[in-house]
């Protein structure tokens, strides 16, 4: 099943990336302008995930209020990837997106790597909604310059920060305070709960293995920790050698000590995120890789009386090693062919209102990138929510900026890192040193398409 599905997910990202770029090069001409008191109509497909959908739906209505001139179209769906991604490959997208790269469509994954999206940079430089500074200053740092939003390392933005939030290890608080345990700090820490969850008869971790880039949420913290941002930064832009180096292989032994030792949840490999968050609050696993959306995802599912959720950092090597956080996020673009762009970007603008943080906040329980976004809907979001911010306080934020890749490339950097790598490792299939080698082996894949396409 899981090789199953990451092919399909492959061939999808193949072709939308081969057609792409033949619809775009047939060019879409800007929608007619509209005459005076007729409506302008602007096409927005938006991913429903963890967040919910009832947030968009009332951005949108104020939206409209303000805007009497344009009528919104929404598509609202939690395959709208799929549902949009023929359009795309016609030279007919919609104006505005909300998906994320790791989404199973490869939708924004192939289109960054066409080129197919609207450079953004004006958006922020240019006059907040209702204010007279600008845009990007009431962004949270970091969020306009990483290679997540500026994906071409050109200066400029092509993607916007959706909302923010901790990703790691998360586990049952309420579990933990009545064993008398505490959140591992160390890998040795962290085994030394999985022996005790052993004795208890429960795994340590799980993870969705049908979507390995779960693991992600933790090992790019531990990572970091032990290669510092130099050694990360070389390795998100597929550095040859980068991910061999002694610190690196110290981490994948650790990994492959969860295979090697029995540590994983038995079945894993076959479980989704749900499923997956579910074993851990029922108690089954001790702890599962996700991110502070969770809460609001898994309202309603079954778990152990008392649960509480929880979240750490993922593992470092030794007690005193500076840690990170790896930092969530979402992502909104507008495609270079769409029809209405100024409208869309107007609907951008809008979208970072303090209105539009509370709607975030009330209805999906997250919190939008904004400088003390947390503290702006403090009254919105759940208690749960917002300790789970506290561990920003622990560690420097991370997020997975990976290089854009060329135009055409056969490399899925997901699939490389996780489905056909640390997975691996985690179930117990394959060594470090061959982890290491088949993801430098992607690397050199990667630098020979570089070479190609000059």
């Amino acid at each position: 099943m899981k090789k199953r599905i990451t092919a399909l997910v492959l061939a999808a990202a193949m072709s939308l990336s081969l057609l792409a770029g033949c619809g775009s090069a047939a060019g879409q001409s800007a929608a007619p302008a509209p005459q005076e008191g007729e409506q302008q109509v602007l096409e927005v497909a938006l991913f429903e995930g963890g967040l919910g959908a009832e947030f968009w739906r009332e951005i949108i209505a104020e939206f409209e209020k303000e805007h009497p001139d344009i009528r919104v179209e929404a598509t609202i769906n939690p395959k709208v990837g799929e549902i949009i991604r023929p359009r795309i490959v016609a030279g007919d997208p919609p104006d505005f997106i909300d998906l994320s790269d790791t989404d199973v469509s490869g939708v924004l994954t192939a289109m960054i790597k066409d080129r197919q999206l609207t450079d953004l940079t004006e958006v922020f430089e240019g006059p907040a909604y209702g204010q007279d500074v600008p845009l990007k200053d009431l962004i949270a740092d970091g969020f306009l310059t990483g290679r997540k939003f500026a994906p071409y390392g050109d200066g400029k933005t092509y993607i916007a920060p959706k909302y923010c939030g901790p990703i790691g290890l998360v586990y049952d608080a309420a579990l933990f305070e009545e064993k008398g345990w505490q959140p591992p700090v160390t890998w040795d820490d962290f085994f030394a709960l999985g022996d005790k969850a052993k004795a208890e008869g429960m795994a340590l971790i799980t993870f969705p293995g049908i979507y390995p880039y779960y693991l992600e949420h933790f090992i790019l913290a531990s990572l970091a920790s032990s290669v510092g941002t130099d050694g990360m930064n070389d390795i998100f832009a597929f550095k040859e050698g980068s991910f061999s180096t002694p610190e690196v292989m110290a981490v994948l032994e650790q990994l492959q000590r969860i295979g090697e030792g029995g540590y994983l949840l038995e079945g894993s490999a076959a479980l989704n995120h749900t499923q997956s968050q579910t074993e851990m609050m029922l108690g089954n696993a001790l702890f599962v890789p996700t991110g502070s959306w969770v809460e609001g995802e898994m309202e309603g599912a079954p778990r152990r009386e008392g649960f509480a959720f929880g979240m750490c950092t993922g593992p470092v090597m030794s007690a005193g090693d500076d840690k990170y956080v790896y930092s969530n996020y979402g992502q909104l673009f507008i495609p270079k062919d769409a029809k209405n762009p100024e409208a869309a970007k107007e609907f951008l603008r809008f979208y970072y209102t303090e209105a539009s943080a509370v709607s975030l906040a009330k209805y999906g329980n997250a919190v939008m990138p904004l400088k003390d976004g947390k503290e702006v809907v403090k009254d919105y979001i759940s208690e749960t929510q917002y300790n789970m911010f506290d561990l920003f306080n622990q560690g420097t934020a991370i997020m997975p900026d990976y290089e854009a890749l060329p135009v055409g490339s056969k490399i899925d950097v997901y699939e490389l890192f996780y489905g056909k790598g640390i997975a691996q490792l985690v179930y117990g299939e394959m060594t470090a040193a061959q982890c290491a080698e088949a993801v430098e082996k992607g690397f050199a894949q990667i630098n020979e398409e570089k070479a190609a396409a000059g």
